[in-house]
């Protein structure tokens, strides 16, 4: 039997049933060939459980952020780290997003392999040992375009030090970072030091690209104070992108980033004049759950940006929290009814996240049919392998029955998962998507 492949640059790969929702006992089958299978994730052949992907929700969600930007006069490099699915980040760059942003140099040395050649590394990445590394991930790329973000001075020196006399590197395009609550310089003179100790090294393969930032680990338990500091942190992020380009030249491009999937409309508000008022400055949302949505925090999330009145098109607001639909499924089996309140399924912490709160029980599935909405049943908690819901008396749910869950923060879902299946409009599993979150 041939292995499987160990990453996933965009190639074919081999399904087996070592990995979850594959039918047990079913001979290896290529995952360009999944379709001719006509499997469905409640039709009893498939392992449960497993997470499935709609790829006509994935898309029009993809579709609909991209026209925001366009018409915001913005660009978006969505968050790789969701799903860490190459082919994926590929298929949104492929709908005109600008690139892909990273977490850490593992991240981007997969999707520098699969092709993913404009890269935002969102992190500090530690000290001189982590620059070499990030060197010897970037050697051999050298037409690459990569960012990175930096917030003290002894990381740019080194920096500079692994890039100093290499030929084989890319460009490296450094951006100082304002914070709050994460990383990042606390101050506007604490960043400028940042930005000047770039220019005190800088080469034409090492330079000063811009300014970046992230208000979402800004955010508070309280709307009014997080919008106050959201507010403060764009504020600084304005006054150090006119310093960055006062120590350039006037023609030299920048990028400004910051916006992930829930504040994103209080960054463009605050940044865009600036924006507009430079002309070689483009600013770079970074969202990436938004592609994927929710039951959950980034529900939540968007009808608070609705109650403020954020999401637009055709310069009208839009209601962002309809329009913007949840694309990933969780799928789990009923294994017991030891009381009649009570359902035991076979989906645990193993399978699912609860950082942002429980799954979200939609849709029981009875001999590959649809037999009932869930409303009225909720999962009380998880073990490692099982999730315990809570029922009505009445609805006659049966050991072997599929329960169809929506999910709460697709981040620490996806990584659970060595394979996402993606359906079809009919549920059907056509093609299957291996992630590399290593």
């Amino acid at each position: 039997m041939a292995e499987l492949p160990l990453s996933s640059a965009g190639t074919d790969f081999l399904l087996d049933d070592r990995l979850r929702g594959f039918p047990a006992g079913h001979a290896p089958v290529a995952a360009s060939r999944l379709a001719e299978l006509a499997l469905k994730p409640f039709d009893g052949a498939m392992q449960l459980p497993l997470i499935s992907l709609n790829l006509s929700v994935f898309d029009a969600n993809a579709a609909l952020m991209l026209r925001y930007v366009r018409e915001q006069g913005i660009a978006i490099a969505p968050h790789g780290k969701t799903p860490m699915v190459p082919t994926l980040a590929r298929r949104l760059v492929d709908a005109g997003a600008w690139g892909t942003t990273v977490a850490d140099i593992r991240q981007a040395s997969v999707m520098l392999k699969a092709g993913l050649t404009r890269l935002i590394l969102a992190n500090e990445i530690g000290g001189r040992a982590a620059a070499k590394r990030l060197a010897a991930a970037l050697a051999g790329y050298d037409d690459a375009e990569i960012y990175i973000f930096a917030d003290t001075p002894e990381l740019i020196e080194a920096l500079a030090a692994a890039w100093t006399g290499r030929a084989d590197l890319p460009r490296l395009n450094i951006l100082p970072e304002l914070g709050l609550a994460r990383g990042g310089a606390r101050t506007v003179a604490a960043a400028t030091a940042v930005a000047d100790a770039v220019i005190a090294r800088q080469t034409p393969r090492f330079r000063l690209a811009g300014v970046a930032a992230y208000e979402g680990a800004a955010a508070t338990a309280d709307p009014v104070e997080t919008r106050e500091r959201i507010a403060r942190l764009m504020a600084m992020t304005g006054e150090l992108l006119a310093v960055v380009r006062s120590r350039v030249d006037a023609a030299r491009p920048l990028i400004v980033t910051a916006g992930g999937s829930v504040y994103f409309d209080l960054v463009v508000k605050a940044l865009k004049p600036a924006i507009d008022g430079d002309g070689r400055t483009v600013l770079v949302v970074r969202s990436g759950a938004i592609f994927f949505h929710d039951h959950g925090t980034y529900d939540r999330g968007l009808r608070a940006l609705d109650a403020r009145g954020g999401f637009t098109l055709a310069g009208k607001p839009v209601a962002a929290a309809a329009a913007f639909r949840p694309a990933l499924r969780v799928w789990a089996e009923v294994l017991s009814r030891p009381e009649p309140g009570l359902a035991v399924c076979g989906m645990g912490l193993r399978d699912v996240a609860l950082d942002q709160g429980l799954p979200r029980p939609l849709a029981l599935y009875r001999d590959g049919r649809l037999t009932a909405e869930l409303a009225g049943a909720e999962v009380s908690k998880l073990n490692d392998q099982h999730a315990f819901l809570d029922v009505p008396e009445d609805l006659g749910i049966k050991v072997g029955d599929v329960v169809e869950f929506g999910i709460s923060h697709p981040c620490t879902c996806l990584d659970r998962h060595a394979v996402v299946y993606g359906l079809d409009q009919t549920q059907t599993a056509t093609t299957a998507f291996l992630t590399s979150f290593g």
